[in-house]
């Protein structure tokens, strides 16, 4: 079967719905607009809610399935992949060291849409069947959208997660895995695709407290590991860090291209890809880590929103940048292959860079075990979020079909070639984003409003639950966000959705 007219369909569609006219600007513009209504939350309350989420890593008392550092843990699971490391490689591998700005300039504004979507993830949460926490950008769209348009949005939303968590955040994360393997241990990928598919099974029977658990002993020493070595590096390399950093900003606003690059690469294309690929990386905007969100633990939706922005930081501030750094410094993203003489390829660039700035093997191991432990992650995280959506959709009885089916697709995603389910996955994630933004925009008023409030009365975000209580006593929404945690099926109702 030839499958070649579809890939070109799929690429082209791709290139419009991430390119520079479509989901780019929408997703920067509405970051920024945000950040903007909520008067640069970011900046002023990052240290709090680092606080909240690594150290005091949960709210006594409060409503919830898992601690809010559970939560966090099960997002940057989601979010902390291959997208951190060779993601990274491309956009500098295309548009040149500048890029690397417009992927720190993306997530300093998405840390304002992070923010809101958690927000509006616990504010509109309710309780499945089961009495699991139910939310995320298939609930508060319909619930804070009153009309058919919130209809509408919220089920376009539930049903493009359900088919993108099967492409990024399913097949493809398998098949990176069971490569590397092969390449280095020579494990075959059918070997590797039972044993990732039975371990994926075991974690997902137990649902979000067996995700959480697992995550939140996983992901912290994986992301420690990484960035130890890329600081050991910079470290070792200091001399030329001034320089790396000074060529980052400098490339950001004249634009310059890697070897192999578009000749003459000028300034929007240094935006496009670091734009691009700093969003793919941290998510933000996608409405995916929300529903990780509404899982947890808190007395407030802000103090949860605040945790919740913290993952975009940690993701794009610290871990894209080690990767980033470590590549420029070493002068590797300009470099080529001795035995070939073609530029070095994006998805060898990170190894590269490690393997030339640690002694001996250290690098070559840090970057495939990191890309293991990255790619496993995010199928734990994207299983929560495409299970959550197939409650949304079809009801709490398909939960458990729905883990078991997508158990086994890691294993399909073990054994396949997949450039076709890639683009598609491209696709599925950009429609994801669209219903979202939309959302968002719309709702940033009472994001605002409300946010404003919770901060008059807690700046510090020390406040107990009792006194939570008192001040928001008579607030508008306050007796509605506790009555949202009802028991109860959070399907959405089609044929009414139709009617409408």
């Amino acid at each position: 079967m030839n499958l070649e007219p579809l890939q070109t369909a799929l690429d082209a569609l791709s290139g419009i719905i991430w390119g520079p006219f479509l989901l780019i600007p929408l997703l920067v513009g509405t970051g920024l607009y945000l950040t903007i209504r909520l008067g640069g939350l970011q900046f002023l309350k990052l240290g709090a809610g680092l606080r909240l989420g690594l150290f005091q890593r949960k709210d006594d008392g409060a409503e919830g399935d898992i601690s809010q550092f559970q939560a966090l843990t099960t997002a940057l699971a989601a979010t902390v992949g291959t997208g951190n490391i060779v993601g990274v490689a491309t956009a500098i591998g295309i548009g040149g060291p500048g890029a690397l700005f417009w992927m720190w300039v993306t997530g300093l504004v998405g840390m304002a849409s992070k923010y809101s979507e958690a927000y509006l993830a616990v504010r509109f949460r309710t309780t499945d069947d089961a009495g699991e926490k139910s939310g995320g950008p298939q609930h508060y769209l319909q619930k804070g959208i009153p009309g058919p348009l919130g209809k509408v949005l919220a089920l376009s939303f539930a049903v493009f997660t359900v088919v993108a968590c099967f492409g990024i955040g399913n097949m493809t994360q398998g098949n990176s895995i069971a490569t590397n393997v092969d390449s280095s241990w020579g494990v075959p990928t059918w070997v590797t695709g039972i044993i990732l598919a039975v371990l994926t099974l075991v974690v997902l029977v137990g649902g979000i407290k067996s995700i959480g658990r697992v995550t939140a002993g996983f992901v912290p020493v994986m992301i420690v590991l990484y960035v130890l070595g890329g600081l050991y590096i910079l470290g070792t390399n200091l001399g030329g860090l001034p320089a790396a950093i000074s060529q980052i900003f400098t490339d950001a606003f004249t634009g310059t291209a890697a070897v192999g690059g578009f000749a003459g690469s000028v300034l929007i294309i240094a935006v496009q890809y670091g734009v691009a690929r700093g969003l793919f990386s941290n998510e933000s905007g996608l409405g995916s880590a929300a529903i990780a969100a509404a899982a947890a633990r808190t007395t407030h939706p802000v103090r949860q929103g605040l945790v919740s922005m913290t993952q975009t930081f940690i993701d794009t501030l610290i871990v894209v940048s080690i990767t980033g750094l470590t590549i420029v410094v070493t002068g590797v993203w300009d470099d080529v292959d001795e035995a070939t003489g073609e530029p070095i390829s994006a998805a060898l660039m990170t190894g590269e860079a490690f393997s030339t700035g640690l002694p001996g093997e250290w690098g070559h191991w840090i970057v495939t075990l990191g890309l293991l432990m990255f790619a496993y992650s995010t199928i734990l995280g994207w299983s929560y979020y495409g299970e959550r959506n197939v409650e949304r959709l079809l009801g709490r009885r398909w939960v458990m079909p729905f883990r078991v089916l997508f158990s086994a697709v890691v294993f399909i995603g073990c054994t396949t070639q997949l450039s076709l389910v890639w683009s598609f996955s491209d696709v599925a994630n950009g429609l994801m984003a669209l219903p979202n933004l939309i959302g968002l925009l719309i709702l940033s008023g009472l994001v605002a409003r409300e946010t404003r409030h919770y901060l008059r009365h807690d700046p510090h975000l020390r406040a107990s639950k009792e006194e939570v209580e008192a001040f928001m006593a008579d607030q508008p929404g306050w007796d509605e966000w506790k009555a949202g945690d009802r028991i109860g099926t959070s399907r959405i109702d089609l044929r009414a959705a139709a009617r409408d």
